[in-house]
């Protein structure tokens, strides 16, 4: 008897895939991946920048009731400059009502709360040399509380004329804005805490603190340039 027995022939190996032209194709996929990040950020940049200057000019118009125009200038070493192309430094809004008189100047601050930054506007009145109104533009505090900052009423009367006075050399302020355990404030350049909500109501005092020490010497030295005889345009 004859068994025949099937051999089967070896099989090639499978080609390999060629690590050049794998590479290359990595690499026209990052470099279209990455055209496409660039294109999408330069398109959407001036839409960004659009939106961020309504919603400033917005919270601007908020936080001084009766504007209705306003003029950007920024805080610089040589004093303020208007606000234009190529021009660097911490931005303020001064803040005009329909006959052009001076309404109040806009001036940011942040102070570090219980979750995050805390980044308010706040309504600076050269004229008491005083904060008399804020909007928070940014905070990431526990609903409920940190948001009383911008409901509550008996804190909010903190911000009606808090003090923000100049020393003699109208280098700094004569008292530094803080905040004080609630029920024990005696001074207007104090913000009374919210109870139950100290941390975020730190980070109030501690950004009006920041703005009104950072902008307020270089207001009342070029008050001038801001008055409505020197209000040429609107924003």
């Amino acid at each position: 008897m004859t068994n025949d027995v099937q051999v089967e022939a070896p099989q090639a190996p499978p080609d390999a895939t060629p690590t050049f032209a794998m590479l290359r194709t990595l690499g026209g996929i990052s470099l279209i991946s990455g055209l496409l990040v660039v294109l999408a950020y330069q398109f959407t940049l001036p839409i960004i920048a659009e939106n961020q200057r309504v919603r400033t000019e917005q919270a601007v118009f908020r936080v001084i009731p009766g504007a209705v125009s306003k003029r950007d200038f920024v805080l610089t070493d040589a004093g303020l400059v208007p606000a234009g192309e190529g021009v660097q430094g911490e931005l303020i809004y001064a803040a005009y009502d329909a006959d052009d008189r001076l309404k109040g100047i806009a001036i940011t601050g942040v102070g570090n709360g219980y979750a995050g930054p805390v980044t308010v506007l706040f309504n600076y009145d050269p004229a008491c040399q005083c904060i008399v109104g804020s909007k928070i533009l940014q905070m990431t505090e526990t609903p409920g509380f940190g948001d009383k900052m911008e409901t509550d009423p008996e804190f909010l009367k903190n911000l009606k004329a808090l003090d923000a006075k100049l020393n003699a050399d109208g280098t700094a302020l004569i008292n530094p804005i803080v905040t004080v355990k609630n029920g024990s404030k005696t001074h207007p350049w104090q913000i009374d805490a919210i109870s139950g909500a100290t941390l975020s109501s730190n980070a109030m005092g501690k950004a009006a603190n920041t703005a009104a020490q950072r902008a307020a010497p270089t207001i009342q030295r070029d008050l001038a340039k801001l008055t409505a005889a020197n209000h040429t345009g609107q924003d």
